[in-house]
């Protein structure tokens, strides 16, 4: 179907027009309300004990949540494009549940599970606590990060087929040997994705972890937290885009990174 000049026009004006409003005017806000005191004042408010804890506890729980997922979800990646077997549609379903749910029923599921009277909750009687706690964060975390790695990973399985992982078994390799290096170097850009999608998500992360943490600065409170904390709580508007600019830039960081890991990917296909 050809469009005139004017209705392609018309589509793009359209298009910027909605990106202006959803996501260019929001962010330009935030930015000027952070620097609006310059930005002596805005470091200030980064530099706090409660935002330098918020940062590196968020920063913890992605160093915890990452390498968790990329087990997982390279093992369920492998299982359903290679497997066959009964219960395959509800593991895909599975996976697909965390899209699905919304974060705040995902932290009540938790506290009902984990929580003081919960079914797992005997184990606070041990003296480990999980809800209200660093672990209870890391699960609500995970959960909500679970579906990332599993479907960057799966279609590049489906694309390279299993022919040269088939070969390699015929010639003595190892179920090991044949995935560090056959499987793994075919699927890396896809598990790059799906890692930095998955840090992306983990460090926004804020209905689930709420939930389940106590919010306690300097303790358990994320950037996410500290930002709903100083806006509502202490209605402290300034330090609250503070933080949030912060939190922003570390997405910044993680985009400029899969912009760049495309570019590789790319270049090399083409090289290739």
């Amino acid at each position: 179907m050809n469009l005139s000049r004017k209705t392609v026009l018309s589509l793009r004006s359209v298009a910027l027009l909605y990106l202006l409003v959803l996501l260019v005017l929001p962010i330009g806000v935030i930015l000027y309300r952070s620097f609006e005191r310059g930005f002596g004042e805005f470091w200030a408010w980064i530099t706090t004990p409660a935002a330098i804890s918020a940062l590196q506890l968020s920063l913890l729980i992605v160093a915890i949540v990452v390498p968790l997922n990329v087990i997982f979800g390279v093992l369920v990646a492998l299982a359903l494009a290679r497997g066959k077997f009964r219960g395959k549609a509800a593991l895909q379903a599975a996976v697909d549940l965390p899209f699905a749910v919304s974060p705040v029923v995902v932290g009540v599921a938790l506290i009902m599970l984990w929580g003081v009277g919960g079914w797992f909750g005997g184990i606070e009687s041990l003296g480990f606590r999980i809800i209200f706690g660093l672990p209870g964060m890391v699960l609500a975390t995970t959960f909500v990060t679970l579906p990332f790695v599993v479907r960057e990973v799966e279609p590049v399985l489906h694309e390279i087929g299993q022919d040269q992982e088939q070969a390699a078994a015929t010639l003595g390799a190892s179920a090991w040997q044949t995935f560090w290096r056959i499987t793994l170097p075919a699927i890396r850009w896809g598990l790059t994705y799906g890692v930095v999608l998955t840090i992306a998500r983990a460090l926004g992360e804020y209905g689930a972890v709420l939930m389940v943490s106590s919010n306690f600065p300097g303790i358990s409170q994320t950037l996410t937290l500290l930002v709903s904390s100083r806006n509502h709580d202490d209605y402290n508007t300034f330090g609250a885009y503070a933080a949030a600019t912060l939190l922003m830039l570390l997405a910044l960081v993680a985009l400029v990174v899969m912009s760049l890991l495309e570019a590789t990917r790319r270049r090399n296909r083409d090289d290739d």
